[in-house]
């Protein structure tokens, strides 16, 4: 709950109710702002206190589940990662992320970017079935293997790199930053054998090659993934395998059983 006497802060949100005949449209309100209040906080007082029909999606409120991506002064926030004084402004505009179709005020259907990471098959791939089916031992990773895209695993699929991407807005079969970033993820993964399945979906002319590279995606990125970095290591990769310069890989075999084992040690005993 906001201090007595705090700040007032103008917040203009865009509303929107899928009603025949509805059109987008701002609505204002003054919102009491104190010192680490988040765009969240702040939505979450008009919905208690001044609209109650607001509509926006949340869940964590720790920058964790992606929920409520929208769009802050023409720029994509994660509004529960985001503070109010971080804008050093008495007015703020919401809308809903751009380049996915709107619900609802700020709430948008991710399923295109839902359907096109699930294309991208963002699962291991392996052609022994029978170690799939049964498994009997973990695949060998090193450190340094798991290194090679690591941070591209954290992303959180909350979509703002997709509404920051040029390209995602003009073209409808681009897969966006997103399922591309996730893409090389698995081709990079050494316990993957699924690569060649990848790269075929991807090396199209809707696909990896229609980047322009502008970087947005990376900068409205809130986990530091680099999606723009993955694109650019994916298109490498074609590139190599194109020209030859690479052979394809095998993956990497299950963990050897063990050829001694260590003592177990005893829990201590508790006295009274």
């Amino acid at each position: 709950m906001p201090e007595s006497g705090a700040k007032q802060i103008t917040f203009k949100v865009q509303r929107y109710d899928p009603e025949p005949g509805s059109t987008p449209h701002s609505q204002e309100f003054n919102v009491p702002s104190s010192r680490g209040m988040t765009m969240l906080d702040g939505l979450i007082y008009i919905k208690e206190n001044l609209d109650s029909t607001l509509t926006f999606r949340t869940s964590c409120r720790m920058g964790i589940c992606g929920s409520c991506g929208m769009l802050v002064n023409s720029y994509p926030h994660l509004a529960c990662h985001t503070q109010i004084e971080e804008f050093h402004s008495d007015t703020l505009t919401i809308k809903p992320l751009p380049n996915l179709p709107i619900i609802k005020d700020l709430v948008v259907d991710l399923t295109p970017m839902f359907n096109n990471h699930k294309s991208m098959k963002p699962y291991i791939i392996r052609h022994d079935t029978e170690e799939m089916d049964s498994p009997t031992a973990e695949f060998v990773q090193r450190p340094e293997e798991l290194a090679t895209f690591l941070q591209f695993t954290y992303c959180i699929k909350c979509g703002l790199c997709v509404s920051a991407c040029p390209t995602s807005g003009s073209d409808k079969l681009f897969p966006g930053p997103q399922a591309l970033a996730q893409c090389y993820r698995y081709c990079a993964d050494s316990r993957d054998g699924g690569g060649q399945e990848r790269l075929s979906l991807v090396s199209t002319d809707h696909g990896v090659w229609h980047c322009h590279l502008a970087g947005a995606c990376s900068e409205a990125c809130p986990k530091g993934v680099d999606p723009a970095l993955a694109i650019q290591l994916l298109k490498r990769r074609l590139a190599s395998q194109a020209l030859g310069l690479r052979k394809k890989p095998s993956p990497s075999p299950v963990v050897s059983p063990p050829t001694e084992t260590k003592p177990k040690i005893p829990f201590p005993e508790f006295t009274a």
